[in-house]
């Protein structure tokens, strides 16, 4: 789904996705995204963020609270190109953040190598305990005790990650590579954002930060994590 309120690039996003073989829908009112979104089911929304009415940044906060579409990959397609923006972005829940002018081709091939993965990630079944936290790659799920915790998809990745290999520190250029990928540009302070917004769903004591070096997961300990 391609939500900008300009029609001509609307337009031209939705004929090079649909020669190769995607369904398109694409929408000029952000207002609208939240209704048309739970009808339509993407797997991946092109948001831009100057838009009337209602931003690109707040149309996404919107996306990420409706738990049907906790999983779906959010792309930020803009003009502003200030640093500011792109974190505002990623603080409510964005997975990349492109500037326009890009190639129409060099987008179909991105949104084609991040839906492969996607893929791929969905076929994986896999299940983590840690003590009373468990992350649940087969569905996409967290619990922690006794309640379920709705991570948007690259904050459940880098959790999972971390929690993947405990005790493993790792600094945020390797978080990058790991869990955004080599061919996607962020900001390093992007993987500080989502540790935050983790830390406030499941609590401090699960994610170490190491002082001038990078983050570690923490090993349980009697059911719990460790403060």
């Amino acid at each position: 789904m391609i939500v900008d309120d300009e029609p001509d690039i609307n337009e031209i996003l939705k004929y090079n996705l649909e020669r190769e073989g995607f369904d398109v829908k694409t929408l000029t009112d952000s207002r609208k995204a939240l209704p048309e979104a739970l009808q339509f089911k993407p797997n991946l929304i092109i948001l831009d963020i100057m838009m009337p009415h209602q931003d690109g940044v707040e149309t996404c906060r919107i996306l990420r609270e409706e738990e049907e579409l906790s999983d779906v990959y959010i792309i930020f397609l803009t003009a502003r190109a200030e640093e500011y923006s792109e974190v505002a972005a990623f603080e409510t829940g964005a997975d990349d953040y492109l500037i326009k002018p890009i190639r129409p081709r060099a987008l179909v091939s991105r949104i084609s190598t991040i839906l492969n993965r996607r893929k791929v990630r969905v076929q994986e079944s896999k299940r983590l305990e840690k003590g009373d936290l468990i992350i649940d790659k087969s569905s996409y799920t967290v619990s922690l005790g006794m309640t379920d915790i709705t991570l948007p998809k690259k904050e459940f990745d880098l959790l999972y990650f971390l929690a993947e290999n405990p005790k493993k520190i790792f600094n945020r250029e390797a978080l990058l590579n790991k869990v955004w990928g080599t061919d996607v540009q962020v900001l390093a302070r992007t993987v500080d954002v989502h540790i935050r917004k983790i830390r406030e769903k499941i609590g401090e004591g699960f994610i170490t930060t190491i002082k001038g070096v990078g983050y570690k997961f923490e090993e349980s300990e009697n059911g719990q994590s460790k403060k």
